[in-house]
């Protein structure tokens, strides 16, 4: 695999290519990834995967018309050809006023922030191996767990660069880390399954492969004879394993190529209090060792640590350069890029901070609830905020959690889900969004 020297100065042969074709404005950006995983299932080796890849996309304006392509051939050659296809599909396609690269004075400039991104302490195959094992024993240790799925380890290491021709030729590498168990409890059309993973970029951040497997061994068997529940409308609590996609949908409304779409439900709704006062939302793209930390965006502006929510508010729209023209808005640093294409938009490492009291206390006084452990279907229309979603997970009987249940619909619309949320005290920091419990009353729950 390229490092990142080298992805960079292909992000600039190529800019330098494409204005010698003729182009007026380019910009590249280069990714290359390496990864290994050990799959083991009931004891023996199930699967070994390596994989590698590496892709440098170019995107070029003539005046304001402008067109993308992408490769995995970095020779010389294969570069010059990509370069003056470009051009010449840019030529022939329709203006956009909105298009362009970022202005010099919104670039990120000077030293890189050191983020603690890159694990030096790569993982041999056997050390995976024996991780991917450790974990699935643990799994199929536990009371009630009848078969496996298989338990993984993996290693991954990737490589980002981003180059411009108004002076922008920044890069940098990541490291990541993964333990995860899928796991089979009870016989026959009684089976349940559930799994257990984590991830980090630094392989002494992951739990111990005992932990990671225990508890995918105790979802399964959690899970085991559930049973449906009346339809009416309840109190609905999310664990924080699947609670977070409430923050992302919040997310993609957030979104300025969706408000510049007029395709959000918080149109309108900028300055209104969305959310409890008492309810802060955060964004940190540059927290040491975060998931998605990086310390410039897409079109190579800084990312900068900010209050997505606060007193109840957004703070705006999160926007690249072609949405904040189109809205009038400042760059905020949220530009996301892959190989080819425009950039799209995309925040990193959020979180919405604790509440004030445990779990427990949270779920105390709900005499007849929900308790989700997983969601499934689309069901959700950013446009309208509508949202209804399959669900699984357990009865709440008297401000306890109780038996197990499935085949249910929860409904409600995401306005009126914010402003009824109220977070628990039980925040951790490993996912890309991080949530504790959640509580959300008067959802609608459609069962029997």
């Amino acid at each position: 695999m390229i490092d990142k020297h080298t992805a960079l100065a292909r992000c600039q042969d190529l800019v330098a290519l494409a204005q010698r074709m003729g182009a007026d404005a380019a910009d590249a950006v280069a990714r290359a990834n390496a990864s290994e995983s050990v799959s083991m299932r009931l004891g023996k080796l199930e699967e070994v995967e390596r994989s590698e890849s590496e892709e440098i996309g170019l995107r070029v304006f003539v005046g304001k018309r402008s067109a993308s392509i992408n490769t995995s051939d970095f020779a010389e050659d294969g570069l010059r050809a990509l370069a003056e296809r470009a051009v010449q599909m840019a030529r022939h396609a329709p203006e956009d006023k909105h298009s362009g690269l970022a202005p010099e004075e919104a670039l990120f400039a000077g030293e890189l922030p050191e983020l603690e991104l890159d694990d030096p302490d790569q993982p041999d195959p056997e050390s995976l191996r024996e991780a991917a094992l450790a974990t699935e024993e643990a799994a199929r240790a536990v009371a009630g767990v009848t078969n496996s799925n298989g338990g993984s380890a993996s290693a991954s290491r990737a490589v980002v660069a981003l180059a411009t021709s108004n002076g922008f030729a920044r890069g940098y590498a990541g490291s990541g880390f993964s333990l995860s168990a899928s796991m089979i409890a009870g016989e026959g059309g009684a089976m349940q399954t559930d799994y257990a993973s984590r991830n980090a970029r630094f392989r002494s951040d992951l739990p111990s492969p005992e932990e990671v497997g225990s508890e995918a061994g105790r979802r399964a068997v959690a899970r085991l004879n559930p049973v449906s529940i009346p339809s009416s409308k309840l109190p609905v609590v999310f664990e924080p394993r699947i609670g977070g996609g409430l923050v992302g949908h919040l997310l993609g409304a957030m979104s300025g190529p969706a408000a510049a779409r007029k395709a959000s439900f918080l149109l309108g709704l900028e300055k209104d209090e969305l959310f409890d006062p008492a309810i802060r939302i955060v964004e940190d793209p540059l927290r040491q060792r975060g998931p998605r930390s990086r310390p410039f965006d897409g079109e190579g502006v800084a990312c900068t640590s900010r209050a997505l929510v606060e007193n109840g508010r957004i703070f705006g729209w999160l926007t690249n350069v072609s949405s904040a023209d189109q809205l009038g808005l400042a760059l905020t640093g949220h530009a996301s890029r892959s190989g080819g294409g425009s950039p799209g938009v995309s925040a990193s490492n959020v979180h919405m901070e604790r509440g004030s009291v445990s779990p427990e206390t949270l779920m105390a006084d709900i005499e007849d609830g929900l308790y989700v452990t997983s969601l499934f279907g689309q069901g959700v229309n950013t446009v309208t905020g509508d949202y209804s979603r399959g669900a699984t997970g357990f009865r709440i009987r008297g401000g306890e959690i109780a038996e197990p249940v499935a085949e249910i619909t929860i409904a409600g619309n995401l306005k009126d889900m914010f402003r009824a949320l109220t977070p628990a005290d039980d925040l951790e920091m490993y996912r890309s969004i991080n949530v504790p419990t959640l509580r959300i009353d008067g959802m609608t729950v459609a069962g029997e």
